[in-house]
């Protein structure tokens, strides 16, 4: 279980990811930092599964190695976020990314059913706030 964040503070990317190494999380625990808190996502149904593999085929057929796609992958977006969207085109590649999870991104889309109201205000501020200005929101 992992530990709250001490009263009236927020976790921090570093703090983190310091909780994987601690072991208090697992790399392939289900969660994203959204705003410093810790926030579980939800089990993929079929639809949003089937999405997100359409919109990564459609974008790697037009970019083709013009840019890195990441599919549920880390994107840096502050001090106190690190959201995993669905797909996110970031620049370079993927060598870039070796040693740190990217800071920004061309284009990030968030496929969204049951998280559409969560998508639309949560992470389209944090995603505005990093200066990602292009975001595509699905409602399956």
């Amino acid at each position: 279980m992992v530990p709250p964040a001490p009263s009236g503070s927020r976790y921090t990317r570093e703090r983190y990811f310091a909780l994987v190494e601690e072991g208090l999380l697992r790399a392939d625990d289900r969660v994203e930092l959204l705003e410093g808190m810790i926030v579980a996502t939800s089990p993929q149904n079929p639809r949003h599964a089937s999405a997100t593999t359409r919109v990564y085929d459609a974008l790697r057929e037009a970019l083709g190695r013009r840019a890195v796609i990441r599919v549920q992958l880390p994107l840096i977006a502050g001090a106190y976020s690190v959201p995993e969207p669905d797909v996110a085109v970031v620049p370079g590649r993927p060598a870039d990314y070796d040693d740190a999870h990217p800071t920004t991104a061309l284009l990030v889309v968030e496929v969204a059913d049951s998280s559409l109201v969560e998508d639309r205000l949560t992470k389209a501020a944090i995603y505005a706030a990093a200066d990602i200005r292009r975001r595509i929101h699905r409602a399956d």
